[in-house]
């Protein structure tokens, strides 16, 4: 499990994939300590909850490795990352760490295309839109996740929804690189789903 506050960015540095395009082999780099990566953790990547099979130390930056397999490939944003792809990176939580989001599962639920961005004073406005699937999920005020971070859903308005965002998140994420036509990764709020079953269920 996951909170959504990132808390650093990665680089792809290396990209392998199957001759049958099934399943790629990341490299990631980054600034967490190797010594405390182990074999089997969790790592969310842009949101997406990838396993580390391998990890190491080059040139005195850290490095890990993981699949990202056919499903992932087909759900999320992973089938475009490519060599030099920044990714929001989170590690997992534990046990008494600071809930400074909200509980994000790392189970990318499909993806959003950004409509449009508006630069204020003070922060930036992004709409974007989704599947009429996901959007039944998606309310005003409500938690939303999008490549990984964990956000305050502004307005919304059919299949598109916005968010406004803080200069700090523009500058610690990658969400100061969006621009019209980016794809992210959104993952619905849990409790929102599970409300919405309850309700099928009746």
């Amino acid at each position: 499990m996951f909170t959504g506050i990132v808390t650093d960015i990665g680089e792809v540095v290396g990209f392998t994939p199957t001759a049958q395009g099934q399943l790629h082999r990341l490299r990631i780099a980054c600034r967490y300590d190797q010594t405390t990566i182990a074999d089997g953790a969790s790592i969310a990547c842009n949101g997406v909850c990838l396993t580390v099979v391998a990890s190491g130390v080059e040139d005195s930056r850290t490095w890990f490795d993981v699949d990202a397999a056919a499903e992932t490939l087909a759900l999320t944003t992973a089938k475009h990352w490519r060599l030099g792809t920044k990714l929001n990176l989170e590690r997992a939580l534990k046990i008494g760490d600071e809930l400074g989001g909200h509980i994000v599962a790392g189970h990318a639920d499909g993806i959003a295309t950004l409509v449009s961005r508006e630069d204020l004073p003070d922060m930036a406005r992004f709409e974007l839109s989704t599947t009429r699937e996901l959007a039944r999920f998606i309310a005003t005020k409500g938690s939303i996740t999008l490549d990984g971070v964990s956000l305050t859903v502004n307005t919304v308005a059919d299949v598109t929804f916005s968010v406004l965002i803080i200069p700090h998140t523009l500058t610690v994420t990658t969400i100061g690189g969006w621009k019209a036509g980016t794809e992210v990764n959104i993952e619905v709020d849990l409790m929102a789903r599970y409300a919405a079953r309850l309700t099928e269920m009746k």
